[in-house]
């Protein structure tokens, strides 16, 4: 591992993990201490697209892929109004060479306050995340004296992210239009939504209104809509008892659409247990396999939680599973428009294999 970057520029930071473990760098982000659950992303590229996605609220990712930071940042790839999560891991930090670069990824971070720690030991971090789970750390990036015995208890006193509502803390809070034109009118719930989904809706023919999470679903049908869109966003679905009572509302009312977050809430609306994977998954290759067509897509995914395969209600039917762990990864209603999925149709990062997904729900609102 090359230590030799900037060597007099770099400041001394650790990570600490619930279960006693300390991993020792350099911090490059923000001079600040934060909580979060430790993760792992596998994607090879396109940390823009990663380190703004709201989902990652409330956890410290820790990208695999060994160089970061070559191509600095491009504002225009950035997935949200800002940056949501509470620390950034990587093995190796490098500065920007690329002619589309406008803020390096370093800046980036200090920026939005977010810590960051370099020159770790990523494989192993990944290795024990896999064998013990999702891990509670303490990053330690500030220049306040804090030993490893007092970061390790706050790592364990954290109350964590299960029976978290984070999608309050992310989503945007007020009604705004995404575009004016399009066919079709949707309303499109921020429980922390990428910019890439009301892209994608709208290159789709549809006419995107954003509401914030706890939007009242009767002003919703009061707007003459013509379907209705539940986002990805973080943490604990079980938590957000409004959308999952909204998610209810609309069922039968309107064609109902859900990704990631959505597709666990209309699940749980419709009867489904919902329960913590072991360490998630968040990557830009899982391979889920179509049962409607026997076909395999390649999905980006960013999630902890997931729909239990087991008692599926008798009004649903399993669209989509993942191949490498065979758990669920869509549904749909027998006898009313309504579909979810659990991984990111529209990627950004990652690839386009699902896309068509946005002309299923084109065409549930023409039928």
């Amino acid at each position: 591992m090359d230590y030799s970057w900037k060597e007099k520029r770099k400041k001394s930071a650790f990570l600490a993990l619930e279960n006693g473990e300390i991993f020792k760098g350099y911090s490059f982000g923000a001079k600040v201490d934060k909580l979060g659950e430790t993760v792992f992303n596998t994607g090879m590229s396109g940390y823009e697209g990663i380190i703004s996605d709201p989902s990652y609220a409330g956890q410290f990712v820790s990208l695999t892929a060994p160089e970061i930071g070559n191509y600095g940042i491009d504002l225009n790839f950035l997935e949200s109004r800002s940056l949501f999560l509470n620390g950034l891991i990587v093995c190796n930090i490098n500065e920007p060479s690329n002619f589309s670069s406008q803020i390096s990824l370093q800046d980036m971070l200090k920026k939005h306050n977010i810590p960051a720690i370099a020159c770790i030991d990523v494989r192993r971090l990944t290795l024990m995340i896999r064998e013990q789970g999702s891990l509670k750390g303490f990053l330690h990036c500030s220049d306040d004296d804090v030993t490893y015995e007092e970061a390790v208890a706050k790592a364990k006193a954290w109350e964590g992210l299960d029976n978290q509502d984070y999608a309050a803390k992310v989503t945007a809070g007020e009604v705004y239009t995404w575009n004016e034109t399009g066919k079709y009118k949707v309303v499109a719930y921020d429980f922390g939504v990428k910019y890439n989904i009301l892209r994608s809706l709208a290159a789709h023919d549809m006419q995107v209104t954003v509401v914030p999470a706890g939007y009242d679903p009767k002003k919703v049908m009061e707007m003459n809509v013509d379907g209705v869109f539940l986002s990805n966003g973080p943490a604990d679905p079980s938590s957000l008892t409004y959308a999952i009572e909204a998610a209810k509302y609309f069922t039968g009312k309107k064609p109902l659409m859900g990704i990631c977050l959505g597709h666990q809430i209309m699940g749980i609306s419709a009867g489904c247990s919902c329960y913590r994977l072991k360490f998630g998954h968040h990557g830009l290759n899982h391979p889920v396999k179509n049962l409607l067509n026997n076909q395999v897509e390649i999905t980006s995914q960013n999630h902890n939680f997931a729909l239990s395969m087991e008692n599926i209600p008798s009004c649903l039917e399993v669209t989509h599973i993942n191949m490498n762990d065979n758990t669920l990864e869509g549904i749909r209603h027998k006898t009313e428009p309504f579909f979810s999925v659990q991984y990111h149709p529209e990627a950004a990062p990652g690839p386009n294999d699902s896309l068509y997904l946005f002309e299923i729900f084109r065409k549930m609102m023409e039928r």
